[in-house]
């Protein structure tokens, strides 16, 4: 069975006493007075981790670097091992700011300085899918095998209701990541765990017999903490948080790593995690053969061949398109096919359609968006791209920029837009649901190409 790396392991921040004195650390000088924002974190691939090329990327990167950015400061990042060891970072001075997917909690904010919030989550009881009953209520949970994190914000609710429900138990575990314990109940080896909603929504993908059975609590949100003695600092960026800036860079955060998720569908997903085993090491050399070629990677080239074909060379539709990456005959032709049955060849040549996609659009539109608007003129032809982006224009929107142009897209199905447009009628839906289908195929598939730690790949590996 394919194996899910371990992350590197992740604590939870322990629970504190209220009233504490908010004396500034020891170390670091303000940024203000550097030019340095010294920011600690941890790996995971709801906070911070590195892409399939070795760069840091993830949520909480992406919205620290878009607000250092906007200070003029440059960033000196802190991957700790634990949550604990961020907010002791925090606390002896080493950092400014603690990024790490951490839940403002009423015991949190008065041992530290609260910065912004940016992300609602629910605290969610999760269970394997097989295992039924699930638990429906708190009183059920006397009846499973519980565990959380320790020292998390998953114990301090549990202990709340177990106030009312004396037969609630659970059991802590000291050493073991939220997402370790979503892995070990996807494996059977426990019953069921506690974490939020933005968690289970990355992880289902790669482990499809994750059920939710509640939500245990009220939304909750994630943010920021900074050092204490920092107060002017959490205060600038509160402020940068609420301006135009601020939100624009939070709702590209969010579209960029959950816009996309949409809703499960076990069938699908389990299906894929098959087909990782059992079709995709007879290709993957081909995909890397094509990527070293093209400059396409090669695990948006193997999400694109699933989306067309499911790794299936043999394939073949009612319109006439054949093989892995499903060529027209015509297509096939220009780019020289000979047999579009012939998985190498397919790959390699739909591997360069993309590429031209790419190539031919202006060159001032910054990834990723850039390779989304390609994806989409593979689908639907270069040609109603085009169009659309006009309409995009016409409308006071961005052509450059996929969160727009997905809008925009299917009202080249709207004759109140399409008839105005040159190259006329096209199904403008289709290209929205391709793109979003292969960004999620490529968050699972990226941990079979990459070697970082990326929310696809090595943070996900299952305990070995």
């Amino acid at each position: 069975m394919r194996r899910i790396l371990l992350p590197l392991l992740i604590f939870s921040l322990a629970l504190v006493s209220t009233g504490c004195e908010r004396d500034p650390g020891p170390g670091v000088e303000s940024p203000d007075e550097t030019g340095v924002l010294v920011v600690a974190t941890r790996n995971a691939g709801t906070v911070w981790y590195l892409d399939a090329e070795g760069q840091p990327s993830g949520p909480e990167h992406d919205l620290v670097t878009a607000f250092a950015e906007e200070q003029g400061w440059t960033v000196h990042w802190r991957v700790l091992e634990s949550t604990a060891e961020v907010i002791r970072a925090l606390e002896d001075g080493q950092a400014h700011l603690a990024a790490a997917g951490l839940t403002h909690l009423p015991e949190r904010d008065a041992r530290l300085e609260p910065g912004l919030v940016h992300t609602r989550v629910v605290p969610q009881v999760v269970c394997h899918r097989e295992d039924r009953p699930l638990p429906r209520s708190p009183t059920e949970l006397a009846d499973v095998d519980l565990r959380v994190t320790a020292d998390s914000s998953y114990v301090s609710l549990l202990w709340e209701l177990a106030a009312s429900d004396p037969g609630l138990r659970f059991r802590e575990e000291p050493v073991q990541s939220t997402e370790v314990l979503l892995t070990r109940v996807a494996q059977r080896e426990l019953g069921c765990t506690v974490a939020d909603s933005n968690i289970v929504r990355v992880l289902r993908r790669h482990w499809p017999h994750l059920d939710i059975a509640m939500d245990l609590g009220p939304e909750q949100q994630t943010g920021w903490y900074v050092a204490p003695g920092h107060g002017d600092l959490a205060e600038t960026m509160r402020t940068w948080r609420h301006g135009g800036k601020g939100e624009a860079a939070v709702s590209r955060m969010q579209d960029r790593y959950y816009g996309h998720i949409g809703e499960f569908d076990f069938v699908d997903w389990r299906a894929l995690n098959r087909r990782l085993d059992e079709r995709l090491p007879q290709y993957r050399g081909a995909f890397e053969d094509a990527a070293r070629l093209t400059g396409m990677p090669a695990d948006l080239l193997a999400a694109m061949a699933y989306q067309e074909s499911h790794w299936d060379p043999e394939a073949t539709s009612p319109t006439g398109v054949r093989g892995m990456m499903m060529l027209t005959q015509s297509t096939a032709r220009s780019l020289g096919v000979e047999n579009r049955l012939d998985p190498a060849e397919s790959i390699e040549a739909g591997a360069r359609y993309l590429a031209d996609r790419h190539e031919r659009l202006p060159e001032d539109i910054p990834e990723p968006d850039r390779t989304y608007l390609a994806l989409a003129s593979y689908n639907i032809g270069r040609a109603h791209v085009l169009d659309a982006r006009q309409i995009a224009r016409g409308l006071g929107k961005n052509p450059d920029d996929w969160a727009d142009m997905r809008e925009v897209l299917p009202l080249k199905a709207d004759e109140r837009y399409y008839p105005q447009t040159k190259h006329g009628y096209a199904r403008g839906y289709e290209p929205v649901q391709y793109v979003q289908r292969i960004r999620n195929y490529r968050d699972v598939i990226a941990g079979e190409f990459e070697s970082g730690s990326g929310p696809g790949g090595k943070l996900l590996r299952a305990l070995p």
